[in-house]
C-alpha cells in the first residue's frame, strides 16, 4: 500500500478569505501582508522554529508545498525559491491573488497529489508552527490504525495533540506544555488520492463533524507559537500535561531542533506585545 505525505505551508499568501484579519481592498492586504519589518519578523519564526525539523525528517518521504504570490518581495521570494532548490520534498507554489482561498489553496495542493498513492495524509503547516523529527514516519505508521475507518468512510483525520505552546510576548517566551484538541498544527486528513477536496476545506476545530478520526498524545508532536503577528492567537480547548517537565528547553532541543534561548532572547529584542485580537493567548 502505498500512502503519501502531502503538506501545504502558506509564506504570507496575498489572496481573499481564509483569514481572521480583514482588509477592505487587496491593496490594503498587500501592504500589511509585504511590511518589510513582518515579513522579517515572519522568516524569523520560519527558519527558527518551522524549518528545523521539516528539513531532517527521520522520513524524508513527504512533500510540502510552499504557497505565497508571485510578487513576494525580496529577499523573501528568493530565500524559499533556494529552499526548494536545496530540499527534494519542498515543492514551491507562486499562486496569484484569488478570492476564494479554498479555491487558491486547491490549486497549489493538486499538481502534488500522487496517482499512484493509495491514501493521501495532507496536513497544514503554518509558517511559525513546527512538527517533531519523526511526524512523517509517525503518521504514515499510524495509518493501520486508521483503516477501518477509511474503508468505511474514504476519509479520516489524526490528530496528534500532545505538544507545547511558546507564546511570545515582550517578556520572552512562555513554554506551555499542552494537550491541545484539532489546533491545526500536526493534524493529519488523510483521504483518497482522487479526493479534491483539500485538508484547508475542513476547519480543523471542528474536523470532528467532517469525518471520523483519532487523537494521539504518547509523545510530543507539535510546537506552537502564538506572537504578535498571529492571525488569530486562540489556543483552542487545551490542558496541561500530566507530567509537565520543569524545563522544556532539551525536550524542545531534542524533538524540534529548536533552540528555546534563543527564541526567548529574540522575543525580548522585539519587544512585541501579544496580538490586538479579542481572544490571542487564551
Amino acid at each position: 500500500m502505498r500512502a503519501q505525505l502531502l503538506g501545504l505551508c502558506r509564506f504570507s499568501y496575498l489572496g481573499g478569505r481564509g483569514f481572521q484579519v480583514e482588509h477592505r481592498s487587496i491593496e490594503q492586504r498587500r501592504a500589511f501582508l509585504y511590511d518589510p519589518a513582518r515579513l522579517a519578523r515572519r522568516w524569523n519564526w520560519f527558519e527558527a522554529v518551522t524549518l528545523p525539523a521539516l528539513t531532517r525528517q527521520t522520513d524524508p518521504d513527504f512533500t510540502l508545498v510552499l504557497m505565497t504570490g508571485p510578487d513576494l518581495p525580496q529577499p523573501w521570494l528568493g530565500r524559499l525559491r533556494d529552499l526548494a532548490a536545496a530540499h527534494p520534498q519542498i515543492r514551491l507554489e507562486l499562486i496569484p491573488p484569488m478570492e476564494h482561498h479554498r479555491a487558491a489553496c486547491a490549486r497549489a495542493i493538486h499538481p502534488h497529489l500522487d496517482p499512484s498513492a493509495d491514501w493521501v495524509g495532507q496536513f497544514k503547516q503554518d509558517d511559525d508552527d513546527a512538527v517533531a523529527f519523526d511526524f512523517v514516519a509517525r503518521a504514515r505508521r499510524d495509518l493501520r490504525l486508521l483503516m477501518p475507518m477509511l474503508r468505511r468512510d474514504g476519509r479520516a483525520w489524526c490528530d496528534y495533540t500532545r505538544g507545547v505552546i511558546l507564546k511570545a510576548t515582550e517578556t520572552g517566551i512562555e513554554a506551555l506544555p499542552r494537550h491541545v484538541h484539532a489546533t491545526g498544527v500536526a493534524l493529519v486528513v488523510w483521504q483518497r488520492t482522487d479526493a479534491r477536496e483539500t485538508c484547508i476545506d475542513f476547519e480543523h476545530w471542528k474536523i470532528g463533524s467532517y469525518m471520523n478520526g483519532m487523537a494521539v498524545s504518547d509523545r510530543p508532536m507539535f510546537l506552537r507559537a502564538v506572537h504578535h503577528d498571529n492571525d488569530s492567537g486562540a489556543l483552542g480547548p487545551n490542558f496541561p500535561w500530566e507530567d509537565p517537565l520543569g524545563n522544556l528547553g532539551p525536550l524542545v532541543a531534542r524533538r524540534f531542533g529548536v533552540d528555546l534561548a534563543a527564541l526567548d532572547l529574540a522575543a525580548r529584542a522585539a519587544a512585541l506585545p501579544g496580538a490586538d485580537r479579542p481572544r490571542w493567548g487564551r
